[in-house]
Order: structure tokens, then C-alpha cells, then sequence
């Protein structure tokens, strides 16, 4: 218990039915807004995909997927997605979909390594969306664009739902502030990674951090990505790296920031190459996604997943994400939730 964190003197503003049927509009508000600040269609999504072709994500690398053998296909070997970024691209492809416009899809996912807290969960729920671009968008101009456009969808839908709500208040910042990882450890050099997002988040209330996966002037990353979505690795016109990152917020509930999205321009040919290179992973080249890049197959993208139940609990100002989702957690977390006044679903 000692990750759980309780607010002290913590009560929900909402009780479990009405924030049942907040979240209802939470969930189709900002899919509306989402949707049309970048031009996305809403595609169904698969909750697995087959092991050994290269399309499941890796995230930070060390995570295992839920899998499961298919009786039907000889005991073909299916896993959970982790997301659905290879697969959106591969989606994208197939449906042709021109430059400026995208897809996005309801991505439910079982990570079952992860460590149980308030904002950490068995059970993953986002917006996963992609759209197509140009050969010239590829650049951090164009990566701050998109994250503008996100950022305006989250405030229009925290104003709707404090207008339908009178209780809650509006907190998140007009504007959001962008900063380059590198820049943020020159800023604070003997702070954590983590305790740099805090330190950046408390002081503008909503944040960027460009530049996730490469290393740093440190030697570290500031957090470890997969090499074969996000392009962390293509310098930018400062000699800065990366084309991805991460959109925080600061959260005075639990007095920290949380992660609401990770996201970025995705590898093209060169820097696929450039990454599993980086990373000792070039016998990946042999799978069927990366063969599919490396032939030119696949459209150049953009994309990311931004978290539904995250989202609800920051909009909602819970102290606990099991009270915007229904999951599995130890009972003893349960029993000192209900004591703190968090009732988990």
C-alpha cells in the first residue's frame, strides 16, 4: 500500500451514478471534438493480434503480452494488443486514406505487468487515433500542430462537463507549455526523469516533453520506447532529438503530474533502420510490418493513444482511476480505497 496515495479529506463530487453517466458524456464529447480537430473516422479495432508479425507494440520494451494459443488454427499464438499503433498504420494503408486525415478506435488492452496505484491499472483504455501526413510535416513544427489541436479537445470537453456539472471547477491552463527532454534535464540535472515531469508540470499546469527514447547529454533516456513506432532519433533544427513525446498535466488532487497521452511523428524507412540499429534489434526487419515499411507499403503517420480512464479522472478530479474503470485490484488496496473515501467500480 505504500504507492496509494489519499488525499486527505478526499470525497467524490459525484457519486457512482452520476459518475457513470459522466463519464458517458466525458467518452463521446471529446471523441466528438477529437475526431474533428483532426479529421479522424472511427474504425473498429482488434482486441489481439498473432505473435511473430511484428504488430503488436513493445512499449518500453519489457512488458509481456497476455497471449493465448487458437485451437482453430493448429495453436496459433495470439496476444493482447499493447496498442494499436503498427496496426493503425497497416489499417491506414489499406484504406488508402489521404494526407490530413485519420483513424480512430476505441483500444482496450491487459498489461499485466504493470504496477498497481491510483493511475495505474491492469486494464487500458484509449483513444488510439493515426492520421497520414506528408513528407514535409515530418518535423516538431508540425508534431506541436497536432498536440495544439489535442489540448484544445481536452479543454473544450473539462468546460462542458464543469457547465453540466456545477460541482466541479475547471483547472487546466489555457495554453500548453512545450519543452524538449534535453532541455528539461539541463533545467533540473539532478532530478529523476519523473521528478522532472512533476517539477515542469507544477510549474505550467499542462506540458509537452518532445524527445522520448533517445539518450540524453546524461547517457539515460528519459523514458525507454520501442524502436519501431515513434521516431525518437531524427534531430530537429536545435540538434535536439526525437519527434514524439508526452502531454502531462498537473494534477492538485494527488499534488503530481499525470500522463494523458504519448504520441508522436512515426519512424519512417531511415529511422527504423537508424532505431533497431541503435537498439541491437535489426533482426526485426524480417517481420511482416517492418518488411511493409522498408518497402515503402505503408503511408507516413502520426499518431498516439490518449487514456479514456485518465482523462475521466482528471475531468472528474477522482483521487483513484479505479473509479473511472472497472478492474482487478488487491483487496487490501479496496479496503483502505473504501476507507479514503474512493470507492472503486
Amino acid at each position: 500500500m505504500s504507492k496509494l496515495m489519499k488525499p486527505a479529506e478526499y470525497k467524490a463530487l459525484l457519486d457512482l451514478s452520476q459518475t457513470e453517466q459522466a463519464i458517458k458524456k466525458i467518452k463521446d464529447f471529446f471523441l466528438c471534438s477529437l475526431s474533428t480537430e483532426l479529421r479522424l473516422s472511427r474504425v473498429t479495432a482488434p482486441l489481439f493480434v498473432l505473435r511473430g508479425l511484428g504488430i503488436n507494440d513493445d512499449l518500453n520494451g519489457v512488458e509481456r503480452p497476455v497471449s493465448f494459443p487458437i485451437k482453430d488454427m493448429d495453436d496459433a499464438v495470439a496476444e493482447v494488443v499493447h496498442s494499436l499503433a503498427k496496426w493503425k498504420r497497416l489499417t491506414l494503408s489499406e484504406y488508402k486514406t489521404k494526407p490530413g486525415f485519420g483513424i480512430v478506435t476505441d483500444m482496450n488492452a491487459i498489461r499485466a505487468d504493470e504496477e498497481l496505484d491510483n493511475i495505474h491499472s491492469l486494464y487500458v483504455d484509449q483513444w488510439d487515433w493515426e492520421r497520414v501526413l506528408l513528407s514535409e510535416n515530418r518535423n516538431e513544427a508540425y508534431l506541436r500542430r497536432i498536440v495544439s489541436k489535442i489540448y484544445s479537445a481536452i479543454l473544450r470537453t473539462e468546460f462542458y462537463i464543469c457547465e453540466t456539472y456545477a460541482q466541479l471547477k475547471p483547472f487546466l491552463p489555457e495554453d500548453i507549455h512545450f519543452i524538449h527532454s534535453e532541455e528539461l534535464l539541463q533545467m533540473y540535472p539532478d532530478k529523476t526523469a519523473k521528478e522532472r515531469e512533476h517539477l515542469i508540470c507544477q510549474k505550467y499546469g499542462a506540458v509537452f516533453i518532445i524527445g522520448i527514447g533517445g539518450k540524453l547529454s546524461n547517457g539515460k533516456v528519459h523514458d525507454n520506447r520501442a524502436p519501431d513506432y515513434d521516431d525518437w532519433s531524427t534531430p530537429n533544427e536545435s540538434g535536439f532529438f526525437g519527434l514524439n513525446g508526452d502531454l502531462l498535466v498537473w494534477y492538485p488532487l494527488l499534488n503530481r503530474s499525470i500522463e494523458l497521452s504519448s504520441m508522436g511523428i512515426r519512424v519512417d524507412k531511415e529511422a527504423l533502420l537508424r532505431q533497431l540499429a541503435l537498439q541491437g534489434k535489426e533482426e526485426r526487419k524480417e517481420l511482416y510490418f517492418h518488411k511493409r515499411l522498408l518497402s515503402d507499403a505503408l503511408p507516413l503517420t502520426i499518431g498516439g493513444g490518449i487514456g479514456q480512464s485518465r482523462l475521466c479522472m482528471v475531468l472528474l478530479h477522482k483521487a483513484h482511476i479505479g473509479e473511472t474503470q472497472a478492474s482487478i485490484w488487491p483487496e487490501n488496496m479496496r479496503q483502505e480505497c473504501s476507507k479514503a473515501g474512493m470507492p472503486l467500480i
